[in-house]
């Protein structure tokens, strides 16, 4: 046994899975956005699992962050991680696996969200804060050496939220210079008309990946891929969401252990688009969310099932 493998019986659907992945394909990190389900008993924990975490990594090499998004809730109610939690994820995985991070919406809302449309927008004071962002780091300094990408998530920028791509720009920019040059950045951008070339000009003069987001309204990642593919930094993240969230919820009522809405003709334009990213030597790193097709860990299956 390795030093993070425990007596629990591996999962017959998934072993292996790892092992091909190193094997085959070493820059790829394939994974899911969180992994906290009691459901995936039925798919890839044992029934008397106790730590989760340490059981997935058993199979995949990377995962998600995505609980410390939500940190906003007052000019003054500010939430960021706990320091003794990315102790606990850094102790229950190996040292070659990799966690994407998402970034506190403290730091990437332009605005405090109104639940009445009709209220006036408020300022976020903390948007784009450097001091804000340093604190964060330092909080989830424990997973320092399994760091993936960290990713900015920005909502649909509207014209009363940001004047222009042009203004985004200048300020993300004014921010990422000071930010450690060590790290790796993603950019996940929630308006269409944003994705263009001197948005992805942008993306490589600061070194920054943009993060490809499938569903959420935006349009096919793959068209894009293909049209900006000569702009792409080393590293290259997507993150498979469904177009439906509410939908396959209802359809699923919270059990996650099966496929419910099979996206068979995206899954084989991914892999073809995959073996491109290879032979051009990108760092891949493919988040899967439940709400694509029913299952991540069987979405993730069946793309590594695909690449063969």
């Amino acid at each position: 046994m390795t030093e993070h493998e425990t007596d629990f019986e591996l999962n017959n659907d998934f072993a292996g899975f790892k092992q091909k992945i190193r094997s085959i394909y070493p820059k790829l990190y394939l994974g899911t956005c969180s992994w906290k389900y009691d459901s995936w008993k039925n798919v890839l924990y044992s029934n008397n699992v106790m730590n989760h975490l340490e059981e997935y990594s058993q199979y995949f090499n990377s995962v998600e962050i995505d609980q410390w998004f939500w940190s906003l809730h007052g000019a003054d109610k500010v939430s960021l991680p706990d320091i003794k939690t990315a102790r606990e994820y850094a102790a229950s995985v190996s040292g070659d696996f990799k966690f994407s991070v998402k970034v506190p919406n403290s730091i990437t809302l332009t605005h405090f969200y109104n639940r009445n449309k009709n209220e006036p927008l408020v300022e976020n004071p903390h948007f784009l804060s450097n001091d804000l962002f340093s604190r964060f780091l330092e909080n989830i300094s424990p997973l320092a050496d399994r760091l993936g990408p960290i990713m900015f998530q920005f909502e649909y920028l509207n014209k009363q939220k940001m004047v222009s791509q042009q203004h985004f720009l200048q300020q993300f920019a004014l921010f990422i210079k000071k930010c450690p040059s060590e790290l790796q950045y993603g950019v996940e951008i929630r308006n269409p008309n944003y994705l263009n070339v001197s948005y992805f000009k942008f993306l490589r003069e600061f070194n920054l990946t943009h993060v490809f987001l499938q569903g959420y309204y935006m349009p096919s990642i793959f068209p894009v891929l293909i049209s900006f593919s000569h702009l792409l930094k080393d590293c290259v993240v997507i993150r498979l969401h469904g177009p439906d969230r509410k939908g396959i919820e209802s359809e699923s009522r919270g059990d996650w252990n099966r496929i419910l809405q099979s996206k068979d003709t995206e899954i084989h334009e991914l892999t073809s688009i995959l073996e491109s990213l290879f032979k051009k030597q990108h760092e891949i790193y493919i988040n899967v969310n439940n709400h694509y097709e029913g299952s991540a860990p069987l979405t993730a299956k069946r793309i590594l099932d695909g690449l063969d």
